[in-house]
């Protein structure tokens, strides 16, 4: 390689200067990336096609001196426009998102372990996603891990797909059973897998886990894996299982055990996700933990040795502990505000169920044999689910054939009645929970049982089922239509939640009709793919007025709608509490801007058997967080108060009676089920909150906290920075910011802006592309630019350009769609520092599209003494240690300094300290400075660049710089256990940062003190 092409050096081609970068570089052709840090441009060049740089000093010619302002404006851009920091947290630069800094916890914690072997159990919409997603970024950019593998629900893949892609740049595949054969086909290489040639996958785990993919995909697993919802994969103990779900938990526990512990996976990144990593089930939190380290395995919790051991693998925080963390508050909602809506069933809508109830006794009374009687037994409770739940539902399912009627055995028909009717916590991941189950069992069974007679009262049934469509007969529609009309006359938009598909369309239907126009109702259920989903979702958020959502359970895991809905409004009760809390946190979580949100469950009176679902699980939920501050899942999903239930409903009482009032009260096997299940919950709930104080304070120091995250915002630019810059950029571009009144931020037209500006904006008006002619602040307009927002939600600036012709920009999250958050990381912004960037060198521009400029002389009292200050753009070739036996990884880095000197007594130099030069970015001119002495000034400052004594400086502070960097990367890669002090150890030997050529010298500001004024 030739020494002009060494990493980092900076050169020019194709009419703009790039960076040199490692691995690839050679005879044939120059890798490089884009001075001002675009990825997406990155291109192989030809060697003779590259010339010597062409970004050179400044000069002082006819207007290009600016003002005072000029220095700080340059500075911030530089600093935001930069994707390659050299620091020990290098994704950061380079990521679409604007993490809390509370997020950045685990991302330490990962940097101190070799490999990493992290469970994130935060609480439900903290952001466990960009926690993990910044953790696999920087694994990624360090070259600790080349590829990777979520696996997760195939109800959440798309979900994952779109956060890893906008906010971190990484392009994933998803590995589903209508994906998988394509992909395979795509690759030349038969004996290549899907793992071994696309570097980035998400697989749905019960895809995955059957013998056949399984072994393959454990002989081919990346080398960084990712679990979301881990909980699901461990099951409970033994003793604890549930009829036909062992098989279930078994098969993912045996996958991911041996992606974690053999062999073969020792130097595999493992992280677990879940909001709920104890399930109540001690053994099932230690086979959990085990999956990080086999040791782990026979610790005990209570033990003040062993938290502190897990400490360094775990972290847990619930709100209370990260609603304030470090000085940042993160805009939680306040208060959920619950609210309980009874309702008394209609007389015909009660005479139904009644003899609805007479004919299920009767089912499942005289049903002969074990198979058959399980089949009927589970067929009449998801029957009486329809009913309840809406005519249409109803109607469905008394005309299909049931779903456990494909049962061949009794364990089998326990699974699929289960499936259907309890929401237990190993059917979470089925993408099929709101289709009706049916009531039609086809097998004739028994001497009693007619089919034949059977179907003619089914059909019956449902002919008086139809008849009771619409809020004339079923009471429980009217109360949600008043219910959603006065949210919505409170200015809360809600989501409806049903259990079945029927009951969700029969509901928006009902709502659209009921509502009138300005409110626009969907349904958005399991018929839909849940790429769809998403869409029919931004559909509706997009329609000018209010919103109405209505949606089965498909919709209630891993979707983001607080941008949009502020209430929740349960119209089925859910028998799963856990089902109800992951409802509710569609809309209660970070980025609502709303103080409170709302939730409100309608349960009917006649029955009595929500009430009782209400009071024995939802409520004692409540209590417990409310009381202790954890959510812990159900013990056994409380499947034995609900088979009580069900036995006093079904097996008491005589088969033809059709009362609808049971007084479940003075069932003393109920009451037994019900005391049982609150003992041991509660006992769940005590020892998991004894044990959260430990692990949300994780095994990290907050004082190393505290002061890594001080240097990250020095490098990074403080928030203050950020916005301060904004405003004072628009400004000079023509576009005057106006605050808004109504909220936090302020507003800019953009009609003044620069073309070149206006389509890195999204603004895409004139036919014509460039800024200027052939300019370098038209060339980089033109580039794509990251969508994605915030640490939970975001939009693409391009999205914009059919949106109203200005720039909203916010000082916090949440942001509306087609909003700007005062982020170094936003997409705006960091349009707009490009272009600043760019503009300051392109002299073929217009004086009024510059407004940064490389030099600057004002007149101040800040300074007793002539002083030069300069922005500078040092480069670093960053060495990182490779793993096991791979070769030590060269990065190209880049750090923008500030120096200074002022002249000294006898004429010489002297430099000042950092604290020193910070201050002169506040000094304000108080004296008009004379054309002639500003020119003379200028010229003077920009031949002392070239003096042997400054450039001897600026060599040392980079090789000073790079000291620093390298004790901040050691700093940070403090490893935990004594095997990660080992690897640890060597490879902090092997971590090195050097200088990478000169300095680029971005701008030169001379401040000269006024006559007799105060310094």
């Amino acid at each position: 390689m030739s020494p002009d092409h060494a990493p980092g050096t900076l050169i020019s081609a194709r009419g703009r200067d790039w960076v040199v970068l490692p691995g690839g570089s050679g005879e044939e052709f120059v890798l490089a990336q884009p001075l001002d840090g675009d990825r997406a441009f990155m291109a192989a060049l030809l060697p003779q096609e590259v010339q010597e740089a062409g970004f050179g000093r400044p000069t002082a010619g006819p207007g290009e001196i600016g003002d005072f302002a000029s220095a700080g404006l340059l500075r911030t851009a530089l600093r935001v426009a930069s994707t390659a920091g050299a620091g020990p947290f290098r994704s950061l630069a380079s990521v679409a998102v604007q993490p809390r800094q509370y997020q950045l916890v685990p991302l330490m914690m990962a940097l101190r372990m070799d490999p990493v072997r992290l469970l994130i159990g935060d609480d439900v919409g903290v952001g466990k996603t960009v926690e993990a997603g910044l953790i696999a970024k920087e694994l990624l950019e360090q070259g600790s891990a080349r590829n990777m593998t979520v696996l997760c629900s195939p109800a959440l893949a798309e979900q994952w797909q779109q956060e890893l892609r906008d906010k971190f740049g990484l392009e994933a595949e998803l590995v589903l059973p209508s994906t998988a054969a394509r992909l395979q086909k795509a690759i030349d290489d038969s004996t290549r897998s899907i793992f071994d040639h696309y570097p980035y996958t998400i697989v749905s785990t019960d895809f995955i886990k059957l013998d056949e993919r399984r072994d393959a995909f454990r002989r081919h697993c990346p080398d960084l894996l990712i679990v979301d919802e881990a909980h699901t994969c461990v099951g409970a103990s033994s003793a604890r299982r549930l009829s036909g779900s062992s098989h279930e938990h078994q098969q993912r526990y045996e996958l991911l055990r041996s992606l974690t512990t053999g062999d073969t996976s020792q130097d595999r990144h493992v992280v677990l996700i879940t909001a709920t990593p104890h399930t109540g089930d001690p053994q099932a939190f230690t086979k959990l933990i085990g999956l990080l380290d086999p040791a782990l395995h026979s610790i005990d919790t209570t033990r003040a040795a062993d938290r502190e051991r897990l400490a360094r693998h775990f972290v847990q925080r619930r709100r209370h502990d990260i609603k304030r963390y470090l000085g940042e508050d993160t805009p939680f909602p306040e208060q959920r505000q619950l609210r309980e809506l009874p309702y008394q069933l209609d007389a015909d809508y009660a005479r139904l169920v009644s003899d609805i109830l007479v004919y299920a006794r009767q089912q499942v009374r005289q049903s002969d044999g074990g198979l058959r009687q399980r089949m009927s037994w589970w067929t009449v409770l998801a029957l009486l689910r329809c009913v309840l739940s809406s005519p249409e539902a109803a109607v469905a399912t008394l005309e299909a054939r049931a779903t456990v009627a494909a049962a061949r055995t009794v364990e089998e028909a326990e699974r699929l009645g289960r499936a259907a009717v309890m929401e237990m916590s190993d059917e979470e991941l089925s993408d099929g929970l709101d289709v009706i189950p049916g009531s039609l069992l086809d097998d004739p069974q028994g001497p009693v049982s007619d089919p034949r007679r059977d179907r003619r009262r089914l059909a019956a049934f449902a002919q008086r089922a139809g008849q009771l469509v619409g809020h004339e007969h079923d009471a429980k529609l009217r109360a949600a239509i008043e219910e959603v009309k006065g949210l919505l006359v409170d200015g809360y938009d809600p989501i409806v939640f049903c259990h079945y598909i029927p009951t969700a369309e029969y509901v928006a239907r009902h709502l659209e009709k009921e509502l009138g126009r300005g409110i626009h109702v969907s349904a958005v259920t399991g018929k839909l793919h849940p790429d769809a989903r998403h869409e029919r979702v931004d559909e509706l958020a997009a329609k000018s007025g209010r919103h109405v959502l209505v949606a089965t359970d498909c919709l209630s895991e891993g979707v983001n709608l607080q941008d949009h809905f502020g209430a929740v409004v349960h119209y089925d009760l859910s028998w799963n509490p856990t089902r109800h809390a992951q409802r509710e946190g569609r809309v209660d979580r970070f980025g609502q801007k709303r103080r409170n949100v709302r939730t409100v469950t309608l349960f009917d009176t006649d029955t009595g058997i929500d009430g009782l679902v209400l009071d024995v699980l939802i409520r004692k939920h409540h209590d417990i967080v409310r009381q202790l501050g954890v959510a812990v899942v159900v013990p056994d999903g409380g499947e034995g108060v609900l088979r009580a239930l069900a036995n006093s409903l079904l097996m008491r009482g005589k088969s033809d009676e059709g009362q609808l009032a049971f007084d479940f009260g003075s069932d003393e096997l109920l009451g037994q089920a019900r005391e049982e299940l609150h003992k041991e919950w509660e006992s769940a709930a005590d020892r998991e909150s004894k044990a959260l104080t430990k692990f949300a304070r994780t095994g990290l120091d907050p004082e190393l906290v505290r002061r890594e995250l001080a240097v990250l915002r020095q490098a990074l630019g403080e928030p203050d920075d950020i916005a301060h810059f904004t405003r004072e950029a628009l400004a000079a571009l023509g576009s005057q910011p106006l605050t808004d009144s109504r909220s936090r931020g302020f507003r800019a037209v953009v009609a003044p802006l620069p073309t070149g500006l206006k389509h890195a904006l999204g603004f895409y008006e004139a036919p014509e592309l460039a800024a200027g002619p052939g300019g370098a602040a038209a060339r980089t307009a033109a580039a794509p630019k990251p969508r994605a927002k915030s640490a939970k939600s975001g939009k693409s600036a391009a999205a914009k350009a059919k949106t109203p012709r200005e720039l909203v920009f916010r000082e916090d999250l949440p942001v509306a769609r087609g909003e700007q958050a005062l982020f170094r990381t936003d997409p705006a912004v960091r349009a707009l520092s490009r272009y600043l960037l760019d503009s300051a060198v392109d002299t073929s521009l217009p004086a009024a599209e510059r407004p940064a400029r490389r030099l600057g002389v004002i007149r101040t009292e800040a300074v007793d003494r002539r002083t030069v200050l300069l922005l500078a753009r040092y480069r670093f070739r960053l060495t990182l240690p490779g793993r096991g036996s791979r070769r030590d990884r060269e990065l190209v880095a880049e750090d923008a300094q500030l120096i200074a000197w002022r002249t000294s007594e006898d004429g010489g130099r002297e430099w000042l300290t950092d604290e020193e030069t910070a201050q002169l970015l506040r000094a304000r001119p108080d004296r008009n400075t004379l054309p002639a002495l500003r020119d003379q000034q200028a010229s003077r400052a920009i031949g002392e660049l070239e003096a042997p004594e400054v450039k001897e400086y600026l060599a040392a502070h980079g090789h000073l710089l790079a000291g620093r960097l390298r004790e901040a990367h050691l700093r940070v890669r403090e490893a935990a256990g004594q095997r990660g002090r080992e690897r640890g150890a060597a490879a902090a030997r092997r971590i090195d940062v050097v200088p990478s050529g000169e300095p680029d010298l971005l701008g030169t500001y001379v401040y000269l003190n006024v006559p007799g004024g105060a310094r």
